[in-house]
């Protein structure tokens, strides 16, 4: 049994939006056989009820809460430094205080990092307990992501994202460039990050996954839709920029076709923290939900889920947990071409979309045809069950860390319950 060191940027509980998921599953992984002491921030204060099943999992933790007016003002620092604003959006006196401590009084076999911004402390704890061995979940190249934001906005902000991007880039190069491993959410993302950093470390692809087993067909549930309605449905946070761009260019580009030719067809968006852009969206034709109790019965009564998705990277896990439930998809190409290396088939297992023409072709092919639909649902959840499990992924990583030497019993009954307050 290894003592292993996870530094996340976000509490990795409850699961309820794409980050926390991959976090939540990389730590269940971790605790199931080796001792594990997680270092992490809350940036919403409802999670601070969750960090109690969170300690519960582990052998000591030390976790910090973010102002996010006070960490954005701090972040401004790094256009003096000349660093990527993330990185002092993240440095925080007392987490450093901890590291520099741990550092002196434990000894570490390994460090786990979720997101690069979090491997400025396991290079801290380096400096003074020496080259303990590191591995990096990047998870997507966050640096081209602001370099895309940054063709979608006007100055000054496309100078301060394109800025960022090339400045976390740097970061990101030397990070793996001091990892045993390095890991993104795809090879197209793996294929990505080398050609732009340059490097030869070791990097590889390490998949999402889903809870098959939570995630699962349950038809006879009941529907949180009118019984008239044709509910076509979008998951995601929204708070988050591009679910935001997604549901708008879709409701201003895509829903009033459709609309046209199905009256009754709804659009609905369900998830937490909804914008005030997303909230002005609610009408006749769409409806926004906020947090729900449980996202399945949304998913298991739509008669499809679409992910039009124009500024995101990587496996989206909306996608995959609609394709677990065994409802038809929708997704933009680029969110299809992501699941590629897992041998998930186009037009088979769900659907790829290119523009607002595609989306309204192909929802009204689907609405046309119900057993198409349901055999595409079929095969999609067949496609789940094969090809992404959380475990099968996961244990890519044991071959870089410390050989198990026993399995240390985990309290996972404990944290099981809250995840039906999934608010996707």
């Amino acid at each position: 049994m290894a003592r292993i060191l996870y530094l996340v940027h976000r509490l990795p509980y409850p699961p309820n939006k794409g980050d926390k998921l991959r976090s939540y599953h990389l730590l269940k992984h971790l605790v199931a056989s080796h001792e594990v002491v997680l270092g992490s921030f809350i940036d919403d204060p409802e999670d601070w009820a969750h960090l109690p099943a969170v300690r519960a999992l582990c052998a000591d933790s030390f976790v910090a809460g973010l102002n996010p007016l006070r960490t954005r003002l701090a972040s401004l620092r790094g256009l003096l430094s000349g660093e990527a604003l993330s990185l002092p959006y993240y440095r925080h006196r007392a987490m450093r205080a901890w590291i520099a401590r741990i550092a002196r009084e434990q000894r570490f076999d390994a460090i786990v990092v979720f997101s690069s911004t979090m491997a400025q402390y396991a290079l801290q704890l380096r400096e003074v307990a020496g080259p303990v061995p590191m591995l990096v979940d990047f998870v997507d190249v966050d640096s081209a992501k602001w370099s895309d934001y940054a063709k979608a906005r006007r100055w000054p902000m496309s100078w301060l994202y394109r800025r960022e991007g090339q400045a976390l880039l740097a970061y990101e190069r030397q990070v793996a460039d001091q990892a045993r491993c390095s890991f993104f959410v795809t090879e197209s993302e793996k294929a990505l990050f080398q050609q732009l950093s340059g490097t030869t470390a070791k990097v590889e692809a390490l998949c999402n996954g889903v809870d098959s087993g939570y995630f699962a067909p349950l038809p006879l549930q009941p529907s949180p839709f009118d019984a008239d309605e044709l509910p076509l449905v979008f998951t995601g946070a929204m708070d988050y920029w591009p679910n935001v761009d997604a549901v708008q260019w879709f409701v201003a580009q895509v829903l009033p076709e459709l609309r046209r030719r199905w009256p009754k067809l709804r659009f609905t968006i369900v998830g937490r923290a909804p914008t005030p852009a997303v909230l002005a969206l609610a009408g006749d034709a769409v409806r926004v939900t906020g947090t729900v109790p449980d996202v399945r019965p949304y998913l298991q009564h739509a008669v499809a889920v679409v992910a039009p998705l124009r500024l995101a990277r990587g496996v989206q896990n909306k996608i995959l947990e609609a394709m677990a439930v065994g409802r038809p998809v929708v997704a933009a190409r680029s969110c299809v071409e992501a699941l590629d290396a897992n041998g998930v088939q186009p037009g088979q297992d769900l659907l790829s979309a290119d523009d607002a023409e595609d989306y309204v072709d192909l929802v009204h092919a689907l609405l046309c045809a119900p057993a198409r639909a349901q055999a595409i649902g079929q095969q999609a959840r067949e496609r789940v069950l094969r090809q992404f499990s959380w475990q099968a992924h996961l244990s890519q990583l044991d071959a870089y860390l410390p050989p198990a030497a026993v399995t240390v019993p985990t309290p996972l009954a404990s944290v099981a319950p809250a995840m039906q307050g999934l608010g996707a």
